[in-house]
């Protein structure tokens, strides 16, 4: 990969990180599907590079938030759900090479990536619009806190997207979080899965290649992106974080739209 294009790469993952940060998206889910219209990169190595990212971004948000004693994670409840996350990430992980090792065509798991991504992209923006009118949930066990993470983390690991809006749609839906609350606790259950994930991969001997400037160039932008964005939080009403959200949404399922269908023809 040319320094032009590792260059890119890291606007896009600053980009991603940034509004992954405000939304607590993670940034997976906008810049793999961004990465996938360039078509430079394999499916297994983008899934990585995005991963990678994900996790330096949600360490330093994560971190800087438990570091200034906010009290927006909460850890009575995000604990279990990340401990669940981190072993449905590894698991992710296993489909993921089950899937890419059994494919003639290499092109196949990206498809499947594509079109879940698609399917749980639309999921969730049809909750964020009718979210007013569901009855939330109070969670409290924290066994079934934990079987939720189990099945969080299994989807992101698998569409290497990090935690991505299903997070949000879980932390609204079974624990009543109002928008800034759930990013806050969706990049602490990130960060386990993520971790996880990385560490599966890494143990197992099926890191993908790359170059190691384009590693350095994601990872960066995803800590300078994970900056910028905590600072926006602050600055924002919950009303703002859901429009950018919506906003969001949208742009990738026209994204994983298009790169189905590249990954299919």
């Amino acid at each position: 990969m040319t320094i032009l294009q590792s260059l890119i790469f890291f606007i896009a993952s600053l980009l991603a990180s940034v509004a992954g940060a405000v939304c607590g998206i993670g940034g997976g889910v906008i810049v793999k599907p961004t990465l996938e219209l360039f078509g430079w990169a394999s499916a297994a190595t983008i899934s990585f590079l995005s991963g990678t990212m994900v996790l330096a971004m949600s360490c330093y948000s994560v971190f800087r938030s438990l570091g200034s004693k906010e009290r927006s994670v909460d850890l009575r409840t995000a604990t279990p759900l990340a401990i669940g996350a981190a072993v449905g990430g590894v698991i992710g992980k296993v489909l993921f090479n089950l899937i890419r090792s059994n494919s003639a065509n290499p092109n196949t798991v990206g498809a499947v990536q594509a079109i879940c991504l698609l399917l749980v992209t639309i999921g969730t923006l049809i909750y964020n619009l009718c979210k007013a009118h569901i009855r939330t949930h109070h969670m409290s066990n924290a066994l079934l806190c934990a079987a939720i993470g189990f099945v969080l983390g299994i989807m992101s690991s698998f569409l290497g997207i990090g935690g991505g809006p299903i997070n949000l749609v879980v932390l609204s839906y079974f624990f009543s979080m109002d928008s800034k609350t759930a990013a806050a606790n969706s990049l602490y259950i990130i960060l386990f899965s993520q971790a996880a994930s990385l560490l599966y991969t890494v143990l197992g001997g099926s890191v993908p290649a790359f170059t190691c400037f384009t590693l350095g160039c994601m990872i960066a932008g995803g800590i300078l992106g994970g900056m910028i964005g905590r600072s926006c939080s602050k600055r924002m009403k919950n009303a703002g974080v859901d429009t950018l959200l919506m906003i969001l949404m949208i742009v990738i399922i026209l994204m994983s739209v298009y790169n189905a269908w590249c990954y299919l023809v």
